[in-house]
């Protein structure tokens, strides 16, 4: 199905989902009901001078009836390298979720437990991953996750100074502590 032809399916999902019928959408965009019946149908080509009424009374954009355009999903940023540490962003930097592979060398030593706000949550992937947590200290094996709250004082290191790698899922104020030098953001 090409782009436009998407057009008057989403017009009419949108206008459904607010429990309109096509009389109600047309009188309040000022468009004649078949005409609306029409664009809806596909019978009536989509025009601007259409479209821009419609989709403000609607109170969306005339871009939410277009599908997305296909994008390459691959994620592909550079590695960071600090402390002892490799960090592979797993997700676009546009992207609400800060998710990263992050390998603890044997060069890493984890220094005093820090505090950020924020939550983390983390899945060992290999190696075992020593993680102080308050006044806990914990061993995690390969395929053992963790999650807490930031605030608790924390820090992570491979067991007897082995490498150990975990897949990081953490808040942005998170990844600005793993990421930059002492969490400034530089």
């Amino acid at each position: 199905m090409d782009d436009l032809a998407q057009v008057g399916p989403r017009l009419r999902a949108a206008r459904q989902a607010r429990g309109w019928t096509l009389d109600e959408l047309a009188t309040r965009a000022n468009v004649s009901a078949s005409t609306l019946s029409r664009l809806e149908s596909g019978k009536r080509q989509a025009t601007l001078e259409l479209l821009v009424p419609l989709t403000r009374r609607l109170g969306i954009r005339v871009d939410d009836l277009l599908p997305e355009a296909d994008r390459d999903p691959r994620v592909r940023r550079a590695a960071i390298r600090r402390d002892g540490m490799v960090m592979v962003p797993l997700a676009p930097e546009s992207s609400t979720m800060r998710a990263y592979r992050i390998t603890y060398t044997s060069e890493h030593r984890s220094g005093a437990p820090r505090t950020h706000a924020g939550h983390e949550w983390l899945y060992v992937l290999s190696g075992r991953l020593r993680l102080v947590l308050g006044e806990q200290d914990l061993v995690l094996e390969p395929g053992e996750a963790a999650e807490f709250d930031t605030r608790t004082p924390h820090s992570m290191t491979g067991v007897d100074g082995d490498a150990v790698t975990v897949l990081s899922i953490f808040s942005e104020e998170g990844e600005k502590m793993h990421t930059t030098r002492d969490g400034d953001g530089s």
